[in-house]
């Protein structure tokens, strides 16, 4: 159990790692690919405000993990023979849940859903990192392109 848990935290910071390489949501954070590109500018008027949970999909990084040392540390621990084998198997498995779990829960984190009437008169509605404070009435700038959409200020 001594050497299945020392391999926790290591295989933790590369799950958070990983999950971390995810296109940015924030209004005012861009990749590098976002750099120097053209975006679209459209004006318009905040109408609504929500908090929202941006919840990353699993990568699949936790359930390996937990599922990994689940099974080597029921495994080494109890049972011999086809007991062992069979506690490694049921060790794996609820490991890979709660590693999957655990994902989930540490990658969540808080966004808004702003909702801006265009000039134009078009309602949009953008989904972003909470990194910026809108409230109705701000007047907005909402930048289209790249396959992304933000509000900033």
């Amino acid at each position: 159990m001594r050497g299945a848990g020392g391999a926790f935290v290591p295989l933790l910071i590369a799950t958070l790692a990983l999950s971390a390489c995810e296109a940015p949501t924030s209004g005012s954070t861009f990749t590098p690919a976002q750099a120097q590109q053209v975006m679209v500018v459209e004006l318009g008027v905040v109408e609504n405000v929500r908090p929202v949970s941006i919840q990353p999909g699993p990568t699949g990084i936790g359930a390996i993990t937990g599922g990994a040392l689940g099974g080597i540390a029921a495994g080494s621990n109890i049972g011999r023979g086809t007991g062992s084998v069979a506690a490694g198997i049921g060790g794996a498995v609820l490991g890979g849940a709660a590693g999957n779990a655990v994902e989930q829960r540490v990658t969540q984190r808080a966004g808004l859903e702003i909702v801006v009437r265009l000039d134009s008169g078009q309602l949009m509605s953008v989904v972003q990192d909470a990194d910026q404070q809108f409230v109705p009435g701000d007047r907005v700038r909402v930048l289209l392109g790249n396959n992304s959409v933000r509000v900033t200020r």
